[in-house]
């Protein structure tokens, strides 16, 4: 399997075997801040990816953490300077340039949205009143980049090999009328279409199931081919989290096998959303008419 090589997944991976090897070396990051005459932030930082790497600093902390073996020496080199290079994305200074770095190398991907459709499967018009409904007010120009971003991430479904992706909705993600009932039933269909896929899966957690474990919330699992760790992307009004602690990710997957186990079959699944578009086209059909022009 080729290996897409973003520079925001190589900087967790480096900052991963980073990390791994200080604790192995029983060091505190004040102690490797003092040796490398810099901040503890600074080393926080790449070893939590967030900063890259100098050539300088790998060669450091090889010195510091023993690492004798220069092909192991060398993939750390390498890895700093890959984690350097300019991803497609951040020529668009998007606020969740992270996000979307960890996204374009995940190999897998398994979604739980209780209000919206993810952003993977979103039409353009969606996409469009989701960004014109949001609480920050973009430029026209602005907002059609933030669009094309959005459209041009779509493309990993379409990618060889694509993106192993697995969508949890509640019901209420399939009613909400963003964009009014046309735009609905046009998302909806697409939603139909994309689930043909081998690579795609989408469940619905029915309102007859009742209350669920995640009702007030939302979350991603990224997961990679390569060392970088599997992060866990929560998001809300206040921002972001990304965590990646072994005890955090178990909690998540209990909590995503569980809306699962809540959810109709991804057959049964694909029908309902079938059912509600026709109720959103119906209600396109009975909208009243804009006769003022006659």
């Amino acid at each position: 399997m080729p290996e897409v090589r973003s520079p925001t997944v190589r900087r967790r991976e480096l900052g991963a075997l980073l990390r791994r090897l200080r604790l192995d070396r029983g060091l505190t990051v004040e102690q490797v801040a003092e040796h490398l005459l810099c901040s503890p932030s600074k080393v926080s930082r790449m070893e939590t990816g967030q900063r890259g790497a100098t050539a300088r600093d790998v060669r450091d902390l090889c010195d510091l953490y023993e690492v004798a073996d220069p092909d192991e020496r060398a993939r750390m080199t390498r890895l700093a300077a890959e984690g350097k290079q300019q991803g497609w994305w951040q020529s668009y200074d998007l606020d969740y340039a992270t996000y979307v770095g960890l996204e374009e190398a995940a190999v897998s991907l398994s979604y739980f949205q209780s209000s919206i459709v993810p952003g993977l499967l979103q039409t353009l018009d969606y996409a469009r009143a989701m960004h014109e409904a949001g609480f920050q007010k973009y430029t026209p120009e602005r907002l059609d980049e933030h669009i094309e971003v959005r459209m041009r991430r779509q493309r990993l479904l379409r990618r060889d090999p694509p993106l192993q992706l697995s969508v949890v909705l509640d019901e209420a993600v399939l009613h909400r009328e963003v964009g009014g009932p046309a735009v609905m039933a046009a998302q909806l269909d697409y939603l139909v279409e994309v689930s043909k896929l081998a690579h795609v899966s989408i469940q619905v957690i029915p309102f007859s199931a009742g209350a669920h474990a995640a009702m007030d919330n939302m979350f991603d699992i990224l997961e990679f081919s390569a060392a970088a760790p599997t992060v866990v992307y929560v998001e809300g009004l206040m921002g972001w989290v990304y965590l990646e602690k072994p005890q955090e990710l178990t909690r998540y997957y209990q909590v995503l096998e569980h809306l699962r186990s809540r959810s109709l079959s991804p057959e049964d699944s694909v029908e309902l959303i079938a059912e509600v578009r026709a109720r959103h086209n119906s209600a396109t059909f009975l909208a009243p008419r804009d006769t003022s022009n006659f």
